[in-house]
């Protein structure tokens, strides 16, 4: 194996790598350009190229464009680490965006001056976020490719991310709850949105609970094990999708005094069909015991929502809101971190910290109790000429 390097320009280097010949003959070689004035920077990355070669991490990209790295990146890595889901959603964004967009040029001449160009561009059309978004996927694809040895830098360390603009986080007060509920008591939805805002349940949490997953006699808690997702219009279960979010929820009284006697009303059902209620049926189902669509849930939640005249307000807001009334009463972070399945204490403060801010007040007036008041001497007449004034001495 050899390798050669060459000046490209004042700041530039070429590397050359002879790899020898290919099944058809033909002499195979690997470039890659190194940007520094210091020709020791280019024999160094020519080193590291050499060893990687000869341990066969580094396979000769030939002129890989960045369409094949994707479609690589999404089949090698993506399918084999990600739900369904994530996979989907990365599927669309390479499919319908980055590989149009940038598709054509090769790997590695996938420059930062190009991906910034292209998220200016992208930012005309989409929010900051979907960007942000873009970007992610785009920088992780790009860390597979250096690990694979098509890279030596991620081009994406070196562009400018358009500013975010958080969108506000919509939660509903007590009262506004109260109006919710009332318009939906005769809705078959009731229990799912009664439970959602009691535990800050997910959607797909609460979809596919079974009743050996809440016990609200002895533990008071729900157990979340798994989830209901929905798929190229298929639901199907899956494990949750972090650790963190396989968890034990507690109870409030109130919920618990509920679900008992929501599941007395679904056995006196199962009787009244000919059938028993066990610990695999699930606690929200249909007539025939099957999950609910989760778009059949959505669709219906939007119709009261309308009829409760609640403008902006998603199912998801009910999570929203059982975090923020748990703030507002004192609920310890941490606490409500595990509650609602977050990788951190750290992420549960960033998303509600607008509401921490608000609570400012609040916790200095409980300050204010437990401190003395001050009292107010003439302590000016009682301080020396000196006080205060540091010696020049040693």
């Amino acid at each position: 194996m050899k390798g050669y390097i060459r000046r490209r320009g004042r700041y530039s280097w070429q590397i050359t790598l002879d790899v020898g010949r290919g099944p058809d003959g033909r002499r195979q070689r690997v470039f890659e350009a190194v940007h520094s004035p210091r020709k020791s920077d280019a024999q160094k990355r020519l080193a590291e190229l050499v060893a990687q070669l000869e341990k066969g991490v580094c396979r000769a990209p030939g002129r890989l464009t960045a369409a094949e790295h994707l479609r690589n990146w999404l089949t090698g890595y993506v399918k084999t680490n990600c739900s369904l889901r994530t996979f989907d959603a990365v599927q669309s964004i390479i499919e319908n965006h980055l590989i149009p967009s940038l598709g054509r040029i090769q790997l590695k001449q996938l420059s930062p001056q190009v991906i910034q160009d292209y998220y200016g561009k992208a930012c005309q059309k989409l929010s900051p976020r979907s960007v942000h978004y873009h970007h992610r996927i785009l920088k992780q694809s790009l860390r597979y490719a250096i690990r694979q040895g098509y890279l030596g830098n991620n081009p994406c360390d070196l562009v400018d991310l358009p500013s975010p603009h958080k969108k506000p986080m919509r939660t509903l007060t007590p009262s506004e709850f109260d109006v919710l509920l009332e318009n939906a008591s005769s809705n078959q939805f009731y229990p799912i949105i009664y439970t959602a805002v009691s535990s800050g349940l997910r959607q797909g949490e609460l979809l596919a609970l079974r009743w050996r997953d809440v016990d609200p006699d002895i533990t008071m808690s729900i157990s979340v094990n798994r989830t209901l997702l929905k798929r190229r219009g298929v639901c199907r279960f899956e494990e949750p999708k972090t650790s963190h979010s396989r968890r034990r929820v507690a109870m409030t009284p109130k919920l618990a005094s509920f679900l008992r006697e929501y599941r007395a009303q679904r056995e006196q059902l199962y009787r009244q069909l000919g059938k028993e209620l066990t610990l695999d049926d699930l606690v929200f189902a249909n007539l025939e015991g099957k999950p609910i669509d989760p778009s059949v849930l959505t669709h219906n939640f939007a119709k009261i929502v309308k009829r409760a005249g609640l403008e902006s307000v998603r199912f998801h807001d009910l999570r929203h809101t059982f975090a923020s009334l748990m703030l507002l009463r004192g609920a310890k972070p941490k606490v409500i971190s595990e509650a609602l399945g977050h990788s951190s204490v750290a992420f549960t403060m960033d998303v509600y910290s607008h509401i921490i801010e608000g609570m400012q007040q609040d916790a200095m007036a409980l300050l204010d109790e437990v401190l003395p008041q001050g009292v107010v001497k003439n302590f000016v007449a009682k301080m020396s000429p000196t006080c205060g004034v540091m010696s020049s001495k040693p």
